[in-house]
């Protein structure tokens, strides 16, 4: 197992430069960051330019990565398969295809989506539309030898009521995805808060976990008592993703146990990339504060990742 994390945290910096940062601090992998035209979203980035892919563009990515010892761990390009918008939709499916592209152009590391949900739809009915709209693009993947992988983010901000937005976010939902040819890249933190004992769930399904994120999250009993499972309600539009009784932080700092997390991906033969994905609004702000929650991620994680 490598150890490293998803360049989406690092928005403004150039590959080159986050690869350097990287490799000094002992990280041995990347999850490029792979969305067209980043920016307007918090926790996007484009350091991999799959919309416009050629072998200049491969070349790039190979030396920045290379010439540091660094391995590309997958291709990240989290976004809403199921749009209702039928051109959104579109584009999000033809972005997808290009980043299996580039992933069979630069070595086949698994590519991650979301299945996401159209809102105004009941969860049967998105399911059953999930089923024909990725049957092309699973089979797209398999004919360049990439894995298409699904994360388990509820992407609750999704959903004007904060419901799921991603139909992803259970055990019962993978063994759905697992049937449709898809593979997951498995985030510890959303299970957490849902009340899903992370290392329990994970147990059954290593051996479909194509690449796993290190993510920590921290729960505030007194604050749910107050909202309520479903979160706060009355500032939702002014912030759809602030339930207001928990919230991402840097492994370590919350309440996964990474000990046995780590433990139960070595014992089910798990050799990959774990990936912190840093989203913790204590250690973020400002570059040098990003760099501070990603050390003390390392710091945390290394001991229990030995390769």
């Amino acid at each position: 197992m490598k150890l490293g994390f998803l360049t989406a945290c690092m928005p403004e910096r150039s590959l080159d430069d986050i690869a350097a940062w990287a490799s000094m601090q002992g990280f041995e992998a990347l999850e490029l960051a792979a969305w067209p035209g980043a920016g307007d979203r918090p926790f996007t980035a484009t350091h991999l330019h799959a919309d416009r892919f050629d072998e200049a563009e491969a070349d790039r990515v190979r030396t920045a990565l290379e010439t540091r010892g660094l391995t590309l761990s997958a291709l990240a390009y989290y976004d809403n398969n199921l749009h209702p918008d039928p051109q959104e939709r579109a584009a999000v499916h033809a972005h997808v295809r290009a980043c299996i592209d580039a992933s069979a152009a630069l070595g086949c590391p698994p590519v991650g989506t979301f299945i996401g949900r159209d809102p105004s739809r009941s969860v049967s009915e998105n399911l059953r539309e999930a089923e024909e709209v990725f049957k092309p693009l699973v089979d797209h993947a398999g004919q360049r030898g990439v894995r298409l992988m699904i994360e388990n983010c509820v992407m609750e901000g999704w959903h004007p009521d904060g419901a799921p937005g991603n139909l992803a976010y259970s055990p019962e939902l993978w063994e759905w995805m697992f049937d449709q040819g898809l593979w997951l890249n498995f985030d510890p933190s959303h299970l957490l808060w849902l009340g899903i004992d992370p290392v329990a769930a994970l147990k059954p399904y290593v051996g479909r976990v194509a690449h796993a994120h290190a993510k920590d999250a921290e729960t505030f009993p007194e604050q749910r008592n107050r909202f309520g499972f479903f979160g706060r309600l009355s500032t939702r539009d002014e912030d759809p993703w602030d339930m207001g009784w928990w919230r991402y932080r840097i492994p370590g700092l919350g309440e996964v146990d990474f000990r046995r997390y780590v433990d139960t991906l070595y014992e089910g033969g798990f050799d990959g990339v774990l990936s912190v994905e840093h989203e913790d609004p204590v250690w973020g702000g400002t570059p040098e504060r990003i760099e501070q929650g990603l050390r003390v991620a390392h710091t945390h994680l290394r001991p229990m990742v030995v390769g």
